[in-house]
Order: structure tokens, then C-alpha cells, then sequence
């Protein structure tokens, strides 16, 4: 089985021990993760931003960059997805375009934390799967 993820669900199972961790790591443990190139850039980034906020350590937030690095990720290009990517600008993210243009693309639904995005935004064409509320 395969799971689209986007860098929140990366995040939360590199870097998080409580329930949205879990959720995350255990949610993608089995199966094949597919995301867009631009994952690995949007995750080191949120790694990066909770060091310098204290939220991880430092020796926290290289372990989970490094955890990131060692994840079996098949990853896609964005020239495929241009077209749809811009279609769907009015109601996402410029990032969140790409994961639901791929999610759309292969057919799948998208693991995300962003409840906005799974609630609803006018335009994909892809479920969205969240973790439930601690």
C-alpha cells in the first residue's frame, strides 16, 4: 500500500513521541511514501525552524533530519504537475498544490496534518487523510 505524505506527516513521525507522532509513524510505517522533491526541502525546513525555536534540540532535530534522509521516498518531479499545480492556486498553498496535484495524479488520498486541507479547500480532486485529536 502506498501513502502520499506531505512534510507534516514527515515531521511528526521523524521528530514527535506523542500521539500525532505515533499516528504519522505508524500511519506510514508499511507502506511505500510518495511525495513531491519539494518534501524533503518543506520538511528540513520545519526541522530547522523548531530548532531555532527550542522546540528540538539540536541533536533532536539532526537525528530527525537524518532519520528524513534514510526514509524510503519515491519522489516526484513538479514539470508533470505544472499545469495542475497552477489550476488549483486560487484555493492552496503553492506547496499544498503540489501534494494534492500528486495525490490527484496517482489516484490516492493525501496524509497531511493541515486540517484546513482536509476539510475541504475548493478544488482537489483527492481525499485527504488527517490524524484523529489527541
Amino acid at each position: 500500500m502506498t501513502a502520499i505524505v506531505d512534510a507534516s506527516v514527515l515531521v511528526a513521525a521523524l521528530a514527535d513521541s506523542g500521539p500525532t507522532g505515533v499516528w504519522s509513524g505508524s500511519g506510514s510505517a508499511a507502506k511505500i511514501l510518495i511525495g513531491p522533491e519539494l518534501v524533503l526541502v518543506e520538511t528540513s525546513n520545519i526541522l530547522r525552524r523548531l530548532e531555532r525555536t527550542g522546540e528540538l534540540s539540536r541533536l533532536e532535530a539532526t537525528t530527525a533530519c537524518r532519520g528524513l534522509h534514510r526514509l524510503e521516498l519515491t519522489l516526484f518531479p513538479f514539470a508533470p504537475f505544472a499545469t495542475r499545480v497552477w489550476k488549483l492556486r486560487g484555493s492552496l498553498t503553492g506547496h499544498d498544490t503540489w501534494y494534492v496535484a500528486l495525490a490527484e495524479a496517482l489516484g490516492g488520498a493525501l496524509n497531511t496534518l493541515d486540517r484546513k486541507l482536509a476539510r475541504g479547500a475548493t478544488g482537489p480532486r483527492c481525499d485527504a487523510i488527517v490524524s484523529p485529536r489527541p
